[in-house]
């Protein structure tokens, strides 16, 4: 991983109602085992998304526990009016860049679904959930 000056991309941190998609990354992810106390993978990875965001018009927030804890890393990725993708067992190394990515298809998708086709393999293999929309309301 790449270490990041975070006081360069503060841009990447607009408030969720700012940016159309958004990118939350659990923070307190950890590995069965890891201590409790010093700095959690999540924190890192946190980092590694908001580096990759940089340039774009995605928000990426950093959160408390997606309750994802057995497949962590994980992160959602939610857009205004749409479903919310929740995903786990993402890669420390290369899982931060599938998000952003996933994020921008996310984005300019003209429905309200993440596309499957050209989605990155970690969001196919680590999706756990999608969540409906607030104004969801069931399918006939």
């Amino acid at each position: 991983m790449t270490l990041v000056d975070l006081n360069e991309v503060e841009d990447v941190k607009a408030e969720p109602e700012a940016a159309a998609t958004t990118i939350y990354v659990c923070i307190t992810c950890r590995r069965p085992g890891d201590p409790d106390e010093g700095p959690r993978r999540g924190e890192a990875f946190a980092d590694e998304t908001i580096a990759a965001a940089v340039g774009t018009d995605l928000a990426v927030k950093r959160v408390r526990c997606l309750a994802n804890c057995k497949r962590g890393l994980s992160a959602a990725v939610r857009r205004h009016d749409a479903w919310t993708y929740i995903f786990g067992d993402l890669d420390p190394a290369s899982g931060a860049r599938a998000l952003v990515d996933g994020a921008l298809l996310f984005a300019a998708a003209s429905t309200d679904v993440m596309p499957w086709r050209g989605r990155p393999e970690a969001l196919k293999r680590g999706l756990m959930a999608r969540v409906p929309p607030m104004n969801f309301e069931g399918d006939e």
